[in-house]
């Protein structure tokens, strides 16, 4: 099975940073688009940034020229870098793939991690 495992989540102060991982592991020949969603308490879940295989990024506004996506596909791990921390992305943290190949013409559909909290003080 396929398996997506955040870290890096902690308690910063505003205006602090803090780097996100996920790394998939399973049997995986290829990932398509990566990307990290957040939920904060009493809210739905939304997407932060995503990234495609060929590494074209997406952002939402909020976070955008505050937070850069990257990712390493020889290590199937992609990264969320958060910079300029505001008290308004205190959050869990979801990784996630649209697709995973696993073998042949094998595809396995959103796949999503455990999630890390990010919280973030005034």
């Amino acid at each position: 099975q396929v398996q997506l495992v955040e870290s890096g989540g902690g308690l910063v102060q505003a205006g602090g940073s803090l780097r996100l991982s996920c790394a998939a592991s399973g049997s995986i020949l290829s990932i398509d688009r990566m990307g990290w969603y957040r939920q904060a308490p009493g809210e739905q879940r939304e997407l932060v940034a995503t990234i495609t295989s060929d590494g074209s990024t997406n952002y939402d506004i909020s976070v955008k020229g505050r937070f850069t996506i990257s990712r390493d596909n020889a290590k199937n791990t992609v990264y969320l870098q958060m910079n300029s921390l505001k008290p308004e992305d205190t959050a869990v943290y979801y990784c996630n793939t649209n697709r995973v190949q696993v073998s042949g013409s094998v595809w396995k559909f959103g796949v999503w991690g455990q999630g890390t909290q990010v919280t973030v003080s005034s």
